[in-house]
């Protein structure tokens, strides 16, 4: 969908002096996408992770001062504008979940398909791992991430095999926890919506990394950046981060006028308009070339006036 996003944004970045925002680096492909297509824009590229900042640095160094590459999580974004004196912004595009490069590094142990050390730290230099979580959080807290995170109806079912076997042994590999996962469920289970371990793993994932918290702060800060005429992409991997995106520009798209006004002043006039109908999906060849593209939601909006106090 890299297309899509670059074709969203365009409008708001082909005008000479433009500054896009790219919220999640990674490995910098959306970045040098941007910077190929947009030769006058700036680019300022946001990540968490050094090793991937490592990379993309290298990757992203043909375009010399144009990219200025920063380590910082997302909802940061405010303070980093203001240290590097950028007062209002073109365009944002965040590309939301966990790199390709995580899942394909096998230490970093966000992947429930090898064995690997229970870390999924996105910054490994701060904050606990998923082996904590599962060794010191209470039964209690555990059942709730796993079905407000994971969505995972049997979270009762798998916390309780969690307890039993970290007072036998504490937890720090992945194996032993995709084999729990799987003893646990029931078999009907078992044959729906791919790999048991999934629906865990990502919510061990969100809870390690705060990324629901961090978007609730980054999407709305990443508005408020927008000059009028900027726009904002952002591709969401499942449906917690999909509805928090859509109701942060529902929001800003929907007048905040007391009913029943016979004119609506400008104060109350929507700051956005939306650019995508709904989520836009991948395309059946997207999918086929990149399943991990599959569930892909993008959401495009455009600030459309200034906020009014």
């Amino acid at each position: 969908m890299l297309q899509r996003c670059l074709d969203l944004l365009a409008p708001a970045l082909e005008r000479p002096g433009s500054v896009v925002v790219d919220c999640t680096l990674g490995l910098g492909g959306h970045s040098e996408a941007l910077l190929t297509r947009f030769p006058e824009a700036r680019l300022v590229a946001l990540d968490r992770d050094k090793e991937a900042l490592r990379l993309s640095g290298e990757r992203l160094a043909p375009f010399g001062e144009r990219a200025t590459l920063v380590h910082a999580v997302y909802d940061e974004l405010p303070a980093v504008l203001e240290r590097l004196g950028i007062a209002r912004v073109q365009g944002v595009l965040f590309d939301l979940g966990v790199s390709s490069m995580q899942l394909d590094e096998a230490d970093r142990g966000f992947a429930y398909a090898q064995d690997a050390p229970l870390d999924m730290r996105m910054d490994q230099t701060t904050g606990i791992s998923a082996a904590e979580v599962l060794n010191t959080y209470p039964a209690g807290e555990l059942v709730r991430i796993l079905r407000a995170y994971g969505e995972e109806k049997q979270a009762k079912r798998i916390v309780s095999a969690i307890v039993r076997e970290r007072e036998k042994e504490p937890f720090t590999n992945s194996a032993r926890l995709v084999e729990l996962i799987r003893n646990a469920l029931p078999q009907a289970a078992k044959r729906t919506g791919g790999n048991p371990a999934k629906r865990t793993f990502q919510a061990l994932r969100i809870e390690v990394n705060g990324e629901l918290a961090v978007l609730e702060r980054a999407i709305p800060a990443a508005v408020k950046a927008l000059d009028v005429g900027g726009r904002i992409a952002v591709l969401s991997y499942h449906s917690l981060e999909d509805r928090l995106v859509k109701h942060v520009f529902a929001a800003g798209a929907a007048t905040t006028a007391p009913p029943g006004l016979p004119v609506v002043p400008e104060r109350y006039q929507p700051r956005l308009k939306l650019l995508t109908r709904g989520a836009e999906l991948p395309t059946e060849e997207e999918v086929a070339e990149n399943r991990r593209a599959a569930p892909a939601r993008l959401r495009g909006a455009e600030r459309i006036r200034e906020d009014i106090e």
